[in-house]
């Protein structure tokens, strides 16, 4: 089974405070505009290059010199996101993580993967710094680098983790999110989700998921039901 987890929300918690403001200075050194989100965007879920394209054109910057600039937004944000990042943010992974990845690392069937609106390279400092890259370093996965509409991500992850240019089954995916995006996603490629509530979402904005669970163990009980079925 390939588990792709999504990381804020999911994974670690309380971590985005300096990728958010990486992503605004690489919009001022780029686009030459402060494009400051005062609550216009809710970034839960959204792919970073969503996020830059909501507050761009909100401060009046054409959609087309958008995409010309697209990839120096995301090289400039990974860059500043490096310098910004603080060394040490293991007291931001999801109480119960380690060891639920531990477990998971341990089964036989498991591939573990990355789903997330992250820029790759944020992704990569942010987990390693968090203590848990490790447990990712060659997994298959789709990033906010990868497509800006998250609806895209889990074809690519599935194609990067298939072998022989076959994408990985749909029926044994599953994405591991804690927002209806992490689920809207997961339904557009036709595969399933388990969320979490260790995000901004309660059981009830999440129940179109095919499970919910509500701290890691609930969590680890869900995956141990689908790895059995």
């Amino acid at each position: 089974m390939l588990l792709l987890f999504d990381i804020d929300g999911t994974l670690v918690c309380g971590a985005a405070a300096a990728h958010a403001e990486a992503l605004h200075a690489a919009i001022r050194e780029v686009h030459h505009v402060d494009a400051v989100s005062s609550g216009l965007v809710d970034p839960a879920g959204r792919t970073d290059g969503e996020i830059a394209r909501i507050l761009l054109l909100d401060a009046g910057v054409s959609a087309e010199r958008i995409d010309a600039l697209a990839d120096e937004v995301r090289e400039q944000c990974c860059r500043v996101y490096g310098t910004l990042c603080p060394p040490d943010l293991s007291h931001t992974v999801v109480p119960g993580i380690p060891e639920l990845l531990i477990w998971l690392a341990g089964e036989p069937d498991v591939t573990l993967g990355l789903l997330t609106g992250n820029y790759e390279g944020v992704a990569r400092v942010k987990l390693g710094r968090a203590g848990i890259g490790s447990a990712f370093v060659t997994a298959p996965g789709a990033f906010g680098s990868d497509a800006e509409d998250r609806a895209a991500l889990p074809h690519i992850a599935r194609r990067r983790a298939g072998a022989s240019g076959t994408p990985y089954p749909r029926s044994r995916t599953v994405v591991i999110g804690d927002t209806p995006r992490d689920i809207a996603c997961a339904h557009a490629d036709e595969v399933r989700c388990v969320a979490v509530t260790t995000g901004p979402h309660g059981a009830e904005e999440l129940s179109g998921a095919d499970a919910v669970a509500t701290d890691t163990q609930d969590l680890r009980r869900a995956l141990a039901s689908m790895l059995e079925a």
